[in-house]
């Protein structure tokens, strides 16, 4: 049976996509002088491709699927099956943004204030076509670095860029004035493979286990134990999937209660628990939740 070949991003989606798959339940092994990791899974071959190209790679059946952001499947215009989100990176779970900003002091408030302008991006296709679509006649140029500086050194009128809260653009003396896309990581496939059976197969089970851990690490278990006289209230704030797991303590009036929570409201939680009777709280950590 043909292998699934399988796209993994180099560059700065690489140690997260392999933490991920790890937590999922595959270990990838990457050699700086292969292209091609190993994997613990007889039936996928792993390739390393930079994330901007991906989706071309997949779009012409060079990969069974790969992972990459919505933003360079949007900037090659690619025509490819989307599977599912991904929402990840090295330090939060947050989309990030890509963005027109000028320097903080320029006349330029709005899009059509661009009107003859230059504007600095790696986003070069997707940009064109965004400012095409509004009858704006602006000129585009390829970033290679440093695009925050491109402003600030009058290399050009305005860029677009991607971000997650902002502060960097703010730290270069920047004011972003429009919001042209929100991305996130994507599991992609090409048509043809998604239409082959083992190959849908084994993409929607990495999807699923993908989307197992990413929840995982937003989740934690709290277990607990209450006597009868405190069960009901603690049951009543406390928050579950579906509803809160108890047992009875052997020989006695005490109960063990057990839930999965959102980590975020855990500090709020366990001072209100223990306030309401709760005892013996232990806090643990999910690597799936499915």
């Amino acid at each position: 049976m043909e292998k699934l070949k399988l796209g993994i991003p180099k560059g700065s989606l690489q140690d997260a996509t392999i933490e991920l798959f790890k937590r999922s339940g595959w270990k990838i092994n990457i050699n700086s002088r292969s292209y091609f990791p190993e994997i613990n899974d007889k039936s996928i071959e792993c390739v390393i491709c930079r994330a901007q190209e991906m989706s071309r790679y997949v779009e012409n059946n060079t990969l069974d699927a790969g992972l990459t952001g919505k933003d360079w499947i949007y900037e090659n215009n690619s025509n490819v099956h989307v599977v599912c989100d991904l929402i990840y990176s090295k330090v939060s779970a947050r989309s990030a943004k890509w963005v027109l900003a000028v320097a903080y002091d320029s006349p330029i408030n709005k899009l059509e204030d661009l009107k003859g302008k230059k504007i600095a991006t790696e986003l070069v296709g997707f940009t064109k076509r965004y400012f095409e679509g509004l009858g704006i006649d602006v000129l585009i140029e390829y970033s290679w670095g440093a695009t925050e500086a491109k402003v600030v050194t009058g290399l050009a009128d305005a860029i677009v860029e991607v971000t997650e809260t902002g502060s960097t653009i703010k730290a270069h003396g920047l004011r972003i004035i429009h919001e042209l896309m929100q991305t996130n990581t994507q599991l992609i496939a090409n048509h043809e493979s998604w239409k082959v059976s083992h190959k849908k197969k084994k993409i929607e089970q990495i999807a699923l286990l993908l989307n197992g851990a990413l929840l995982g690490e937003k989740m934690v278990g709290i277990k607990m134990n209450v006597s009868d006289s405190h069960l009901s209230k603690i049951v009543s704030i406390l928050p579950s999937l579906k509803a809160p797991t108890v047992a009875s303590l052997y020989q006695s009036n005490w109960f063990s209660v057990e839930t999965i929570v959102n980590s975020e409201i855990v500090r709020d939680l366990i001072p209100e628990l223990l306030a309401n009777g709760a005892e013996g709280i232990i806090e643990y950590p999910l690597n799936k939740v499915v």
